[in-house]
């Protein structure tokens, strides 16, 4: 398995194809592995690469000092950096998506195109939400909680249904449930990342073409973050995946990467 390394940790990734650069980030309990839907078809127009941020599979759990949204924005920095093939377009989902943001807001000339795929976080006040405590919300404790007791399918299930609904645990395939086991222990890092909410001023200094994308059926949090984040970004478009919730890559594939093609054929 390729890596690169930034920093002394070697970032591993998966690729596919050959063209203009495209890399995709995961969210939450995921790894390179949560894009195994997109490889094929983005790596048929692009070189396509999904990479697993530091701590998440196949790399090791520690004791989580390091895993925050600052260390893994400055590791994919460095990875565009150290891949050497110029500005890329940038897909984020999620955890991944709110890591997109903040590399296109603290290293713009690193990005051609973004993508966010219902990025994770919080507004603060200026995008009618309220300030962040720093640290992720109570189902998300809850869940950290369980899984650091030992109690992994308890923990995951209380993540799955606050991003997805009643009973999204139950409906995961085999395939993705074996991802999110193989990195529940990350969350207990996640839980105290420092995540900074979303500003207004922060949204509107990204003048990246942007493309927002969201499942008709996710939960409502993720679609206030989406409007927000239209109205103050110059910048972008939206769209809105059918048949998909907040996983909208892995419930709706075809239809999520004929609107990443269409968006980057016209950018």
């Amino acid at each position: 398995m390729p890596s690169i390394s930034i920093d002394g940790y070697p970032i591993a990734y998966a690729e596919a194809g050959s063209g203009p650069p495209l890399l995709m980030i995961h969210g939450t309990l995921g790894d390179q592995r949560s894009w195994a839907g997109q490889m094929a078809a983005l790596g048929a127009a692009h070189h396509a690469i999904a990479v697993s941020l530091r701590h998440c599979w196949p790399g090791e759990w520690t004791d989580g000092g390091d895993f925050t949204i600052a260390r893994h924005t400055a590791d994919i920095a460095g990875f565009i950096r150290a891949l050497g093939e110029g500005p890329v377009r940038l897909v984020g989902h999620s955890r991944g998506g709110h890591i997109a943001f903040r590399v296109a807001q603290h290293h713009p000339e690193l990005i051609q195109s973004l993508v966010l795929l219902e990025p994770g976080g919080e507004l603060d006040e200026t995008l009618g939400g309220a300030p962040a405590a720093g640290k992720q919300g109570a189902a998300f404790a809850r869940g950290a909680a369980l899984i650091g007791e030992g109690q992994i399918e308890e923990g995951l299930t209380v993540i799955a249904e606050h991003t997805g609904g009643p009973g999204a645990w139950a409906k995961r395939s085999d395939a993705r449930k074996a991802v999110n086991r193989d990195n529940a222990r990350t969350l207990l890092g996640q839980v105290n990342e420092q995540r900074k909410p979303y500003s207004r001023a922060e949204a509107a200094c990204i003048a990246i073409r942007t493309l927002l994308v969201g499942g008709d059926q996710s939960q409502p949090q993720f679609g206030v973050i989406l409007d927000a984040l239209e109205g103050a970004m110059p910048n972008a478009t939206r769209v809105t995946i059918p048949r998909a919730a907040h996983s909208v890559q892995a419930d709706n594939p075809a239809a999520f990467n004929a609107a990443v093609l269409a968006f980057l054929e016209k950018h």
